[in-house]
Order: C-alpha cells, then structure tokens, then sequence
C-alpha cells in the first residue's frame, strides 16, 4: 500500500497529489485559452477586433464569398455600361473600375510620371528607365485595332473623383472620352481633383476650364451644372459592387480580376490566351 507523502504548511497538511492535480487543471485552462486566441486569430481576429461580438456571431453572420465573375458576367456589365467602346462579341473584353482621384487608377492610366516613380521602382515606368507597363494605353491600342473591348465604371476609391467622374461621361456624349481621361490623369489633373476641386460642384467652371482643350468649356460646365449623371456615380458602384470589386483599380481581362494596378505584363498571358 503506498504510502501518502504530506508537507506541513502553517500546521495544516496539504496532500502532495492534490497539489499535482490543482495544477494539471490550471496548466489545462491556460492551454486551452491559448488554444482559443490561436484559433481566433486564424479566422481574422486581431488588434481592435471585437472579441465579444465575434464570440457571439452565429455562423452564417459570417462574410460573404466574393461572387462568382464568369464571362456572361462580363458581358452583362458590359453592356449596362455608359462608358465602353468595342463589342460585347469581341474575343477580349477589358472592364476598368476606378476613380480618377486615385493615385493608383493615375499609375496605370501612365499619363502621371511623376506619381509613378513616387509610387516606387516597381511602377516607374519603361520611358523612365522602369519595368512598369501602364495597362490602359495597352488595353486602349487593342480596342483601336478591333481586337478587344473596354468598358469604364466608377466607385469611390480615393474619394475626390466625383466631379472628375461626371467629367468623363459628360465627353462620352462627344465622343470625347479618351481625351478628357488622360487630361485628368496627368500630375495636374491629379492636383486639380484631389487639392482644387475637392468634389465641390460649384468648381465645375475650374474643371471645364481645365479640359478646354477637349470639350468646349462652356457645353462643359452646362453638362456639369445639370446634374443629369448625379445617379449613374451609384448605378457604376453598384456594378462593380456585383462583380466583386470594393477597391479601386480593378480590371478584368473577361472573367480574370486583377485587383490593383498591375503592369500589363502580368495581364498579358491572360490577353494572348483570350485571343487565340
């Protein structure tokens, strides 16, 4: 029969074993608190999270999948579209979603130099001695030879680009598009919205002004003042929104999503794949 060692602590005899015990059950609920934070963190939660609200969440209060983008997808955007050029029929269909405050939708439109060497080695581009490949002259060359479509929509990514925005569907009606993009895509169409304009609608005289030497200003300023593309700014967010996209640049080569502004390069196998 063993024999029950015991340890005399201010006259009171306290049984070794049950110490042992006492602190397995301890060791076991630190371990598993441990178990519960590690478990917490790998399903999203950190610094700021709130612990108790996700504790409580029940299961299907959990974020959406981003939706499925087939082609037929693309093409229905395509052809709810205010801005586009080319065929929903074409081999190649390229949707931009952007906002022309955003310095990364001025990265890869390549009109802004300046922001993309300030934006780092990896977006200087190939006239500056960089590796960088501005996708929207290359996407734009393809839809000028007939070999793929483009499509434009908005939502908000930087938050100045509303006026901007409005600027462009206004020339859309004059065929005028392209010319005002890559105005307000320059270093000074990006002061212009982002430090001048601001989204104030009582500066749409200072944006016709600036893209004089596209549209006439006055037709300009009139399209502005009228406010009849008020609502297409949440019609655009709400088809991007359908395709997946919460961030500006996002561009599809039909149903392939580059989130960001990627050198055409990395666009390009997805292009020649589309074309064969």
């Amino acid at each position: 029969m063993p024999i029950k060692k015991t340890l005399n602590v201010n006259g009171s005899k306290l049984n070794v074993n049950n110490i042992l015990i006492g602190i397995l059950v301890v060791a076991a609920f630190i371990i598993g608190s441990l178990y519960q934070k590690v478990k917490f963190l790998e399903k999203g939660g950190g610094a700021g999270t709130n612990t108790a609200q996700q504790v409580t969440q029940a299961p299907n209060q959990q974020a959406q999948a981003e939706p499925t983008v087939t082609i037929d997808k693309i093409k229905e955007a395509f052809n709810k579209s205010l801005i586009k050029f080319g065929s929903a029929a074409s081999k190649v269909i390229f949707i931009e979603v952007a906002d022309p405050s955003c310095p990364y939708c001025q990265i890869a439109a390549g009109k802004n130099a300046e922001l993309n060497k300030q934006a780092g080695e990896r977006f200087t581009l190939v006239a500056d001695g960089g590796t960088y490949v501005a996708p929207i002259p290359e996407m734009k060359k393809l839809v000028d030879s007939g070999k793929a479509a483009f499509a434009w929509f908005y939502t908000p990514g930087h938050g100045n680009g509303e006026l901007g925005t409005k600027a462009l569907y206004c020339a859309n009606e004059k065929g005028k598009f392209w010319a005002v993009h890559d105005k307000l895509m320059t270093s000074e169409g990006y002061k212009l919205l982002n430090e001048t304009v601001r989204n104030d609608k009582a500066k749409s005289g200072e944006m016709a002004e600036f893209l004089s030497s596209a549209v006439n200003p006055e037709e300009m300023k009139e399209c502005l003042d009228s406010g009849k593309y008020d609502g297409r700014l949440a019609e655009d967010s709400a088809i991007a929104s359908g395709l997946g996209v919460n961030g500006t640049p996002a561009f599809f080569v039909n149903s392939v999503k580059y989130a960001g502004a990627y050198s055409f390069k990395e666009m390009e196998p997805s292009v020649n794949e589309a074309l064969k």
